[in-house]
């Protein structure tokens, strides 16, 4: 990722958003503090022994910013990053081409002195040093903004600029009454488990979701005592006792590559969670082929609803021989 000159640099160096996987070997483990918020890259950074928070207090001599997709998040990481720095100290960022780098780099030159621009096989990284009477714009700061009545997002999370579609047609498709204990896999900001809290029947739901910012939104969207959260990856998220409901619009994309093995373990953790009599709802995009999936953890699979775009599915017999199968093939 990164090739400092002289070795790992002089001081406290803070790195904001780094992969699970990113190659973080010019960096001293000790010396290093990681910023990341959401939970397989927070685990699979820590297993590597290095220092990581979801969020980091202190001042630093050195900061890295791995860039997001969203271009509000990746401002919204470079000024976090900067607020932490000792006046004059160097601020790396690192990009895909993909991701905004160049836009990045543009807006950056407007604002701060650059050099060591350095392309790489699909991106760039560059060496920001900022102005200490200037800084960066306040608007790039991070902040929540309300995307619909008594609902706040944060930059970067799952539809962050309003209610997702899929979401709102599953919503609809839910029974007027719902099971005592249910599950939302992949809560997100909590918009889909406020819907569930405005039925009858519900004492308890667990919102599962891996994104902290998004969770820490729906914090903000939710004071229902009903509701629990859990910062966690809902691939093999566990509780003590089954549920009798699952509710789920589950992700099918890592990064921008398509990754549909991600539903398949959402379908995979609903199954281990309901109680044999238990159901799930679920919404994908009508093209992701889950019903062979749902029927290998479901004895029944019935498309209850979707329009062009999405299709909505109820499945009951969770552990029971698949078989008997209703709705589309």
């Amino acid at each position: 990722m990164l090739a400092f000159p002289d070795g790992h640099p002089a001081g406290r160096f803070l790195v904001v958003g780094a992969r699970g996987d990113d190659d973080l070997s010019p960096l001293d483990v000790n010396a290093t503090r990681i910023q990341q918020g959401y939970f397989p890259d927070h685990q699979a950074l820590a297993a590597r022994g290095y220092h990581v928070s979801v969020a980091i207090d202190g001042d630093f001599d050195g900061a890295l910013v791995v860039l997001p997709r969203s271009k509000q998040q990746a401002r919204a990481r470079i000024a976090d990053a900067a607020a932490r720095l000792v006046p004059g100290a160097p601020l790396w960022i690192d990009g895909q081409k993909t991701d905004g780098v160049d836009s990045i780099l543009k807006e950056l030159r407007r604002l701060a002195d650059i050099d060591e621009v350095h392309s790489k096989a699909h991106g760039k990284i560059f060496r920001v040093t900022l102005p200490v009477e200037n800084g960066l714009p306040p608007e790039w700061r991070s902040r929540p903004s309300e995307v619909a009545p008594g609902f706040v997002t944060r930059p970067g999370v799952f539809s962050a600029d309003g209610i997702d579609p899929g979401s709102a047609l599953l919503a609809q498709h839910l029974p007027d009454r719902l099971p005592t204990r249910v599950v939302d896999l992949g809560a997100g900001w909590g918009w889909l488990a406020a819907q569930a809290l405005a039925r009858p029947g519900l004492e308890i739901i667990h919102l599962v979701e891996a994104d902290h910012a998004a969770l820490q939104s729906a914090r903000d969207n939710i004071s229902d005592p009903r509701a629990q959260f859990h910062w966690a990856d809902a691939r093999d998220f566990t509780l003590p006792e089954p549920v009798n409901g699952v509710i789920m619009n589950p992700p099918f994309h890592e990064g921008r590559q398509p990754e549909p093995k991600l539903g398949a373990a959402f379908i995979a953790t609903a199954a281990r969670l309901l109680t044999g009599a238990g159901r799930l709802w679920m919404v994908s995009n009508r093209h992701l082929p889950y019903e062979n999936v749902l029927a290998g953890h479901f004895a029944k699979v019935t498309e209850i609803g979707g329009d062009s775009r999405y299709k909505i599915i109820e499945a009951t017999g969770a552990g029971r021989q698949a078989g008997n199968r209703g709705g589309r093939p």
